[in-house]
């Protein structure tokens, strides 16, 4: 099913984004995190995809179609392009239909100082202006409630974001925040943009303080004094972060929603356990 029937027909969305492990044995083992993600019932769960040359993708490919066959949950495949040329971008994308896969996130990725630009696809929206008229696929785009880091302004990427969703982006998926105010005014300034497309947020627990700092760093989001306690001071208790990181997530997630958020995609960092507490939270909510 795609993205956007899905949307269609339901007034909250839930859904879950998982990483192919790196180890193989952890990648043998990874029916013990999807029997339990898709015990919970989400709409659907996106794999992410390696950076140039690795090989993940073909990993992200293998348990799309797990989720899919054999967990009858649908799949979200992450497709990154700066690290690849019209011919990969091709290839993978027939890998994909051949998988029966539907929904993909079309994304820029990260630099890679080990897996240089192809210098083809500079941007998502290229990706998204070059599969749309040869794939069948429901593309998904990212977006940043305070900004992409390489954005000047609010108004520059609200013009680039604007260019994604005319490309053919039919759904967006935010970058993790920990403000929600962040997230509501975001979605204010897209709306005024002319933006339409449903909008989910994207919901990072705390489970690592040590995780929490890299992914700031990368993605530029910022630290409420109120979460910046939390961390200060459980950091070096880890089962009092776990806890104190969930039970903040779940307060994100219930003022998102009374707001009025089409549902919410939850970034597991593949530990069942957190988004089982999560979900168990806010089983009548969501």
């Amino acid at each position: 099913m795609k993205l956007t029937e899905i949307y269609n027909n339901k007034d909250r969305v839930l859904s879950f984004e998982i990483f192919p492990p790196k180890a193989q044995d952890e990648l043998d083992n990874i029916d013990a995190t999807l029997e339990v993600l898709c015990d919970l019932k989400p709409d659907y769960i996106s794999v992410t995809f390696g950076a140039g040359g690795s090989s993940n993708n073909n990993k992200t490919i293998a348990i799309c179609n797990k989720i899919r066959e054999k967990y009858h949950t649908e799949a979200v495949a992450h497709l990154t392009c700066l690290c690849y040329d019209k011919q990969e971008i091709d290839e993978f994308s027939r890998q994909l239909s051949d998988a029966g896969i539907e929904n993909i996130l079309a994304l820029r990725g990260d630099v890679n100082p080990n897996a240089p630009s192809k210098g083809v696809f500079m941007h998502a929206s290229d990706l998204i202006s070059y599969i749309r008229p040869k794939t069948d696929f429901c593309i998904a785009g990212a977006c940043y409630p305070e900004n992409h880091p390489d954005s000047e302004n609010r108004i520059s990427e609200m013009v680039n974001l604007r260019k994604k969703v005319d490309a053919g982006a039919e759904v967006l998926l935010s970058q993790l925040f920990f403000d929600n105010d962040d997230f509501f005014s975001f979605v204010e300034d897209a709306r005024i943009a002319g933006i339409e497309v449903p909008i989910t947020p994207g919901i990072m627990p705390c489970l690592s303080a040590k995780t929490i700092k890299r992914m700031v760093t990368t993605c530029g989001a910022k630290l409420p004094d109120r979460f910046k306690r939390i961390i200060d001071r459980y950091e070096d208790n880890k089962d009092a972060l776990f806890d104190a990181g969930l039970c903040y997530a779940v307060s994100q997630i219930i003022d998102l929603i009374a707001a009025g958020c089409d549902g919410v995609h939850i970034y597991t960092m593949n530990n069942p356990a957190a988004a089982k507490r999560i979900c168990d939270s806010i089983r009548n909510i969501v």
